[in-house]
């Protein structure tokens, strides 16, 4: 597709391609490749590698809304390592390992080329880049490095709420962080403070769902952030009937095209979406997967339009796998296909999605 021929020989020439089409041609011949393709072109050279690792190409995807999802998951944390699922080729791969670091607790969140994860109660942070293919501190941390928070991510902004600090002190303070500046924001505090929060953007909008008080209160409530008015607003009830348990796993909550599902990770083990107008949880059908853990060994993630679940199988005990389930919402009962299992190593499930 890219060859082109010396006039005097016939022989290819990759060296000069990209003066010969121009610059600004050549990057949106490639935003239009699969990401899967990237790595083989970078490897070509060293023009074709500063075009694919400089960050434009993913711009240009991103304005022209060309997205890829990968799930990057983890399940084996002593030390933590993660792989990419890529969904159009099915295949897995080995993200590099990570620093070593001490810690079991590792929040995760992806914004646009980047995979933010938070470790040691809020004090180690480190970002992923696909664009290089390793791992570096974040040097421009959060002013208030936190773990147990809820996060979400929308276009180059990222979103965190809630937590508990590095001494312990459960938290009702957020931030934003933006992908192009590398920098935290402070936003209001919440009306609560909230440990073991979810998050999730939806209707233009960061909601902070569920988690627990300083004085061990399991809250029903949720909080909506506007972007607009840079102001939070108390929904009462919103995690009424959501799986809430005292040193369990934050309420699992995904939204696909502005529709809010959680999982119910108690022995009802129901999938539920939220009814917005009447603000109440709809139960939909069953899961095919069943936490030993109190949530803990679950994850539930929007992936483009699909839900994916993961989790112990639903009628086994063994406990050295979980299997990745996915469904496409379409309105009715949900029939799960399952596409991958993968080694479980009993620590906790950690996994994040990438679109870009």
């Amino acid at each position: 597709m890219f060859q082109v021929y010396s006039s005097y020989r016939g022989e290819v020439s990759w060296s000069n391609m990209i003066g010969v089409i121009g610059g600004d041609l050549f990057i949106y011949c490639l935003h239009r490749l699969s990401r899967w393709d990237y790595g083989s072109i970078a490897s070509l050279n060293r023009d074709f590698n500063s075009v694919v690792r400089n960050g434009d190409i993913y711009r240009l995807r991103r304005k022209s809304g060309v997205a890829e999802h990968w799930l990057y998951l983890s399940c084996i944390n002593d030390p933590p390592e993660w792989e990419a699922y890529d969904p159009s080729t099915g295949r897995w791969i080995q993200v590099p390992k990570m620093p070593p670091a001490q810690s079991f607790i590792w929040e995760s969140l992806t914004i646009g080329t980047e995979l933010l994860v938070f470790g040691a109660c809020g004090r180690v942070a480190l970002r992923y880049s696909i664009l290089t293919n390793s791992w570096t501190g974040l040097a421009d941390a959060m002013n208030t490095p936190r773990y147990c928070f809820g996060s979400a991510s929308v276009g180059k902004k990222a979103f965190v709420a809630g937590g508990a600090d590095s001494s312990y002190r459960h938290l009702s303070s957020g931030e934003m962080y933006d992908l192009e500046t590398h920098t935290w924001t402070l936003l209001p505090n919440m009306n609560r403070v909230r440990f073991g929060c979810s998050g999730a953007f939806m209707d233009g909008k960061f909601y902070v769902i569920g988690g627990i008080t300083s004085g061990l209160e399991v809250l029903t409530c949720g909080e909506q952030y506007d972007l607009i008015r840079r102001s939070w607003r108390v929904i009462d009830n919103m995690a009424q009937g959501l799986s809430i348990e005292l040193w369990g796993a934050p309420p699992l909550i995904a939204v696909v095209n502005n529709e809010l599902y959680c999982t119910d990770y108690s022995e009802n083990n129901d999938l539920k979406q939220y009814d917005k107008l009447n603000n109440k949880w709809i139960t939909l059908g069953k899961l095919p997967v069943q936490s030993k853990d109190k949530g803990r060994d679950m994850g539930f993630r929007a992936f483009g339009d699909w839900l994916i679940v993961i989790g112990p199988p639903a009628n086994s005990g063994d406990e050295k796998v979980v299997e990745l389930h996915s469904w496409t919402p379409d309105g009715q009962p949900p029939v799960w296909n399952l596409f991958a299992t993968r080694p479980y190593g009993g620590l906790g499930i950690r996994c994040a999605v990438m679109g870009c």
